[in-house]
């Protein structure tokens, strides 16, 4: 459960207490934003209707390394997409630093020494 005063712009616990969860509605918004944008020229929805086509082929199907990245780079080229960013305010920043050492600090407790689960297992035959 995310307890942030702002849980469209937070840091939680993830539910099963293993992980973090960063959460940047703002994100989604823009980019949704910008690909409608584009929508209303003929030209520019021709485009983008064949970069998500392209992409839906490539997410669905089997891919080289790299396709995927290849894929979504189109769609942000023909949607005219920005950098996927938001700018935080300071409130906001203290707000989110706080957050996020309340989950490192709950998701150290069984692990202090910060291991990966490739690492935990690599530690534990040695010793």
């Amino acid at each position: 459960m995310n307890h942030s005063k702002k849980p469209q712009q937070s840091f939680s616990l993830g539910a099963n207490h293993l992980h973090g969860v960063l959460r940047v509605d703002q994100i989604r918004t823009d980019t949704l934003m910008q690909l409608v944008q584009h929508w209303a020229d003929p030209q520019s929805r021709d485009d983008i209707i064949d970069a998500l086509d392209e992409l839906a082929a490539v997410v669905c199907g089997p891919r080289s390394e790299g396709e995927l990245d290849t894929a979504i780079e189109q769609v942000e080229d023909a949607a005219g997409m920005d950098t996927a960013q938001i700018e935080v305010s300071i409130q906001d920043t203290f707000r989110l630093r706080d957050e996020l050492t309340e989950v490192v600090r709950r998701l150290s407790r069984f692990n202090p020494k910060r291991l990966t689960p490739g690492q935990r297992r690599e530690g534990g035959a040695a010793a």
